[in-house]
């Protein structure tokens, strides 16, 4: 109809049937955005503790205290007697820039040298940077022998890379390159090396390479060459037993190579796969490191290499690749395993070691929602001052879970993730993120909010 005011309407969003995120990142966790108030509540009532791995496998697990600048002096003392060590100071940290402005303001100060991405500039001929990539910056505080003479100059150096680095220092040994990090926030009193963050809500995401475990980037598990796909034990080598290599001819390069291996370790490549000995299959498999061969190639001469071995060359390839072709190719040979540094737990290990009611953020993601909701609702014991930091953090939470709960996916675990859940999971899932952010005085236009639910759950909706 032809009208010139209508008054009173809401404003509308709409939730449309939608298929879930396809991503392998996003969890049942993320795409509530129950992950990012977890993230927040670890980073401002989270205790961390000593993540140093133990001879017996263990982690060593005592709370942190902050060191002070004696100690950190005492320690750089104990790296051993006569060693030339240089005081660095960090000041930027994987960030993007140009920095143009450091050689003047720390030129200033009576600075003489810095460190940029690891390599050593006068400041008059610091190199100009690349905006787009990110940089590493450390300010060279001073150049010392770690003996008796120099502990003044040494805990005077200290002092000045603690102040313009904002509580870090860097110790490096200027002989094998070694670098020990010091910090003025945490560390362990038995492990005073192992540095330890400083607490902030991008230290728990598992999409930050500040969070992520560095070997499956944050993913839980990681592609891996399986042996059993990479052998056919019926063949000999020479007739194509190695299948990521059966396309090259028995003259090949690569199988030269592997009848110099033979030789010197009892097998041939005449020899069928499944009579070759166990330990020479493994040097097969995973190369000899740096013992030298010599090649015979045409017209009597001879060339000598090392052997890379077969999964070690298939992953070196795979990573080193831009062929999508060549990848694919080299991933028939690879299977899915959970990652043998986090176990699953997508995260660094000093971020697993910060806990919150003596849980880690992925001991309360490995629960089911209704799990969740009692621990958080009854079973979280808190200090009043913590209370204080966390209400509004953990009524956001609740909040959240408890809508999961009434649409009746309290059996989900947060963890879980987003594309193995079924339509009607995942529309609900939508409709509780929705919801759960309590706008007021909102029209919510739903498109059949009910597939994929049983009857009954109709009316929890």
């Amino acid at each position: 109809p032809d009208v010139d005011q209508i008054d009173g309407l809401s404003p509308a969003i709409s939730i449309d049937q939608k298929s879930t995120s396809r991503n392998p990142r996003s969890t049942v966790a993320t795409v509530t955005e129950i992950f990012d108030y977890l993230r927040l509540l670890y980073a401002r009532i989270g205790i961390p503790h000593c993540p140093a791995l133990l001879d017996d496998g263990t982690r060593c697990g005592k709370p942190v205290a902050k060191q002070t600048p004696q100690s950190i002096v005492d320690n750089i003392r104990e790296l051993g007697a006569g060693k030339r060590l240089m005081i660095l100071a960090p000041i930027v940290q994987s960030k993007k820039g140009e920095f143009a402005h450091v050689p003047e303001q720390y030129g200033r100060l009576g600075y003489a040298r810095a460190r940029v991405d690891g390599v050593i500039y006068a400041l008059d001929e610091f190199p100009e940077l690349d905006k787009k990539f990110k940089h590493t910056i450390e300010i060279v505080v001073d150049r010392v022998v770690n003996d008796e003479e120099s502990i003044t100059r040494i805990a005077q150096s200290v002092e000045q890379a603690l102040e313009i680095a904002s509580g870090v220092l860097i110790a490096l040994d200027a002989d094998t390159n070694a670098e020990h990090v010091f910090s003025q926030r945490y560390a362990c009193v038995d492990h005073p090396d192992v540095a330890i963050p400083e607490l902030e809500p991008r230290l728990f995401s598992f999409n930050s390479p500040f969070g992520a475990c560095p070997t499956c980037t944050g993913l839980g598990n990681r592609l891996e060459v399986d042996p059993e796909l990479v052998f056919n034990p019926n063949l000999t080598i020479a007739e194509g037993a190695l299948r990521p290599f059966n396309r090259v001819n028995s003259d090949a390069w690569y199988v030269k190579k592997l009848a110099a291996v033979g030789e010197r370790h009892g097998f041939t490549i005449h020899d069928r796969v499944r009579d070759i000995p166990a330990d020479a299959i493994q040097k097969i498999l995973y190369g000899t490191g740096t013992e030298k061969y010599s090649v015979r190639l045409n017209a009597g001469r001879s060339f000598d290499t090392t052997y890379e071995g077969v999964i070690p060359n298939l992953e070196r390839r795979h990573k080193e690749t831009d062929s999508d072709f060549m990848r694919r190719d080299i991933e028939r040979f690879m299977r899915e395993r959970e990652c043998y540094t986090c176990k699953g737990a997508r995260l660094k290990p000093e971020v697993l070691a910060i806990t919150v009611h003596g849980l880690s953020i992925t001991d309360v993601v490995n629960l089911s929602v209704d799990d969740a909701y009692s621990l958080f609702r009854d079973d979280l014991k808190l200090s009043d001052k913590e209370q204080f930091i966390a209400k509004q953090i953990l009524r956001e939470i609740l909040a959240r879970l408890g809508f999961m709960h009434d649409v009746g996916l309290s059996y989900l675990e947060l963890g879980r993730a987003a594309n193995t859940l079924s339509g009607g999971e995942a529309q609900r899932i939508r409709l509780a993120t929705q919801i759960g952010s309590g706008l007021q005085g909102v029209l919510y236009v739903l498109d059949e909010p009910s597939i994929g639910l049983h009857q009954r759950d109709n009316d929890k909706l």
